[in-house]
């Protein structure tokens, strides 16, 4: 009689035992289960990136630096050139600009394959700049699949926007707008401050990568054109500092297919 309560003890721990075993796993799956459902793989917004430059700027720069760039935003928005700008609804002018390389790239026969992606960027001296054409870079196949090709223009002179290419291994067209003369048609075109113009030169030289002394940028705008000529899309801003967020770009274009 006392073997039979041995025994039965003896199996009543074992089904004990492997209820245990049965449910740990159970218990364990939850933790993976939310780490597998965690955004991981999302990239970051272009916008949180130019943020985090922003802050690394303020926690970094001198009082002086701070001051005369937030200056020279304000003095760009005090001359009114977002009215001046072309904006949605007007017609986009044509342009020839040839590529480092020599070759000839023209606005209305990009146009005949379908919407372009205008955008300018101030120089490869430009953090900000160097952030937004990488962005560009890694959402180009975006673009292409939604029906759109990507050209950026900058004022700096052949030589230098083929090595922000060739750094940044760009696979879009990079054309050199010197003068600005393009970027005048399109009314994106202003002048530096003294102040800003001098820090500019003192820094990095930015006449010598223009090739003149007029102290003249663009905005960092960017449109979408479409296949009449027609601006259907503008991001314009006085601050350098914002731009066209690439996934709002991919959107838009998947509406207006």
């Amino acid at each position: 009689m006392q073997s039979i309560k041995i025994l039965s003890l003896f199996f009543l721990l074992l089904m004990v035992s492997s209820c245990h075993h049965k449910e740990s796993p159970k218990s364990n799956q939850q933790p993976i289960q939310e780490t597998n459902t965690m955004d991981i793989n999302e990239k970051p917004t272009l916008k949180s990136l130019l943020d985090e430059k922003k802050r690394n700027f303020e926690l970094n720069a001198d009082d002086y630096k701070k001051k005369i760039y937030k200056e020279g935003i304000e003095a760009v928005k005090k001359n009114g050139i977002l009215d001046k700008a072309l904006n949605v609804g007007d017609l986009a002018p044509n342009f020839q600009l040839n590529i480092a390389l020599g070759e000839q790239v023209e606005l209305y026969q990009y146009l005949k394959k379908g919407k372009v992606i205008l955008t300018w960027y101030r120089g490869g001296w430009c953090p900000y700049c160097n952030l937004t054409l990488q962005r560009l870079q890694l959402e180009l196949p975006a673009f292409e699949a939604n029906g759109a090709h990507l050209i950026a223009l900058t004022p700096e002179l052949p030589d230098k926007s083929l090595s922000t290419s060739e750094k940044h291994d760009l696979k879009f067209e990079v054309l050199s707008d010197v003068g600005n003369k393009i970027g005048k048609e399109y009314g994106i075109v202003f002048t530096l401050t003294n102040d800003v113009a001098n820090a500019y030169n003192e820094s990095f030289g930015i006449n010598e990568y223009n090739g003149d002394d007029s102290n003249e940028l663009p905005l960092a705008a960017t449109y979408i054109i479409n296949e009449d000529g027609k601006i259907i899309y503008a991001f314009l801003d006085e601050d350098y500092r914002n731009r066209a967020e690439p996934d709002e770009l991919i959107e838009f274009l998947k509406i207006n297919k």
